[in-house]
């Protein structure tokens, strides 16, 4: 008998396939950079239309031409510094020293934390600043302002950012400047560069083995039960169980994933919102009302959801000119 090989259906990278813990994304590694400024920020997922990019790759078959590029628009409202975190070095990693909050929280923080009612901001300052010897790291907390999109939500999504600098001495003196303010986009982020998008994924529930590991679906004649749509067996008779890398049924989507190297093409402030909002607005999202930022490609997630777009930590070789956009799509998307 003639034993047939072929690769296993489905990457067992990311197993076991689980809902995320929480849908906002936590970011465990910064890239380093000597540039006093947030290393990340994040916006809500609005949707996507489609642009002509004039195309700039010299090895190109269309360098010059204006070619169809799919774009995601995120709404990216300014977000703000709430708290610096000290860690220091220890046998088990990175651990939090000491903390400093800002002095002006927002109320609607209150829904998501408890806010401390007397707080000593200048003595939180002078502690962090006597620990600084043994400081490995800092950190800042950031949140979101969903209340002013059209999210509908006001409960603000809090992340933990990394922030530029030489030495942490230099990050701490950037982010006491930045503790309490509000920072945009066009201060952390330029036109042309790549950035990763950090992100939940659409939830579908769960699936069986075809959808979720694309195994091949049986004959007629293999199988009496279904319609084919299981696997063939689940292993043998020795060892007697069955191996974790066996396709099976579960949990599908709402992972959280990274997407490597992803192209801003166009950071716009609010004044310029009539170039993207379609008529009608967005499908499942409505209208753009902040600073917003086109993406090439498709993002992680559905509309609204919250996405973290961070310096890549592995940067592309490919060309960060500022792309030359003739025309962005604002035909209204109501009846896709």
């Amino acid at each position: 008998m003639v034993r047939h090989h072929q690769p296993r259906k489905g990457s067992v990278a990311f197993s076991p396939r689980k809902r995320a813990a929480k849908e906002t994304p936590r970011v465990k590694a910064w890239p380093q950079n000597d540039e006093p400024k947030l290393l990340g920020l994040a916006g809500y997922k609005v949707g996507m239309t489609h642009a002509l990019v004039t195309d700039t790759d010299k090895n190109s078959p269309t360098n010059g031409m204006e070619i169809f590029t799919p774009v995601t628009v995120l709404e990216v409202p300014p977000v703000v510094v709430m708290g610096i975190r000290a860690y220091e070095r220890t046998s088990r990693g990175l651990k939090v020293i000491t903390e400093v909050l800002a002095d002006n929280l927002d109320e609607e923080l209150s829904r998501k934390i408890s806010l401390p009612k007397e707080y000593n901001k200048s003595e939180a300052i002078a502690k962090i600043q006597g620990v600084l010897d043994r400081t490995e790291d800092i950190k800042v907390l950031v949140h979101t302002n969903p209340k002013v999109t059209s999210v509908p939500k006001k409960k603000p999504d809090i992340f933990e950012c990394g922030i530029g600098g030489a030495n942490p001495e230099e990050k701490l003196n950037t982010a006491l400047e930045l503790l309490g303010n509000e920072v945009k986009a066009s201060d952390i982020l330029n036109e042309g560069q790549f950035v990763d998008a950090i992100a939940t994924t659409k939830g579908k529930g769960f699936q069986g083995v075809v959808k979720r590991w694309n195994i091949r679906i049986q004959y007629g004649k293999a199988t009496r039960s279904g319609k084919g749509r299981h696997v063939g067996s689940i292993g043998p008779w020795t060892p007697r169980r069955t191996m974790w890398t066996v396709a099976q049924a579960g949990q599908m989507g709402y992972h959280k994933r990274t997407e490597f190297n992803k192209k801003v093409l166009k950071i716009a402030s609010a004044d310029e919102v009539d170039q993207i909002n379609p008529d009608g607005g967005f499908l499942k999202y409505g209208l753009v009302k902040n600073d917003y930022v086109l993406v090439k490609g498709s993002l992680p997630g559905p509309a609204k959801r919250l996405v973290i777009l961070r310096q890549a930590i592995r940067p592309s070789k490919k060309s960060e000119d500022i792309p030359q956009i003739t025309y962005i799509s604002t035909k209204s998307k109501q009846g896709v």
